[in-house]
C-alpha cells in the first residue's frame, strides 16, 4: 500500500477532513502532536490503533500539500 493511500477523505467522517484509514484520527491531529514534540512512539502509545506508516502517511500528505503551486483566496 502506498503511504498516501492511508489518508482518506470521507464526508461522513470528521466532516470530510483528511483522516487516517477512515478512522476519526485526523491528519492535522497527528501533525499537531508531532509539531508539539511528541515522538512517533509516544503518539502510538496514546493512540494504539495507529501504525508507524500512518504517521509517515500524514507527513507525506502534508508534504504534498506544501507543493501546491498557487493558492486562491475564496471570498464568501
Amino acid at each position: 500500500m502506498n503511504l498516501i493511500e492511508r489518508i482518506t477523505i470521507n464526508p461522513e467522517i470528521c466532516n470530510g477532513r483528511p483522516t487516517i484509514r477512515n478512522t476519526r484520527y485526523t491528519v492535522d491531529l497527528i501533525l499537531d502532536l508531532l509539531s508539539a514534540g511528541m515522538s512517533n512512539a509516544e503518539i502510538m502509545d496514546d493512540y494504539p490503533a495507529l501504525e508507524i506508516n500512518d504517521i509517515k502517511a500524514c507527513l507525506s500528505f502534508a508534504s504534498q500539500l506544501s507543493k501546491v503551486k498557487t493558492i486562491h483566496r475564496i471570498v464568501a
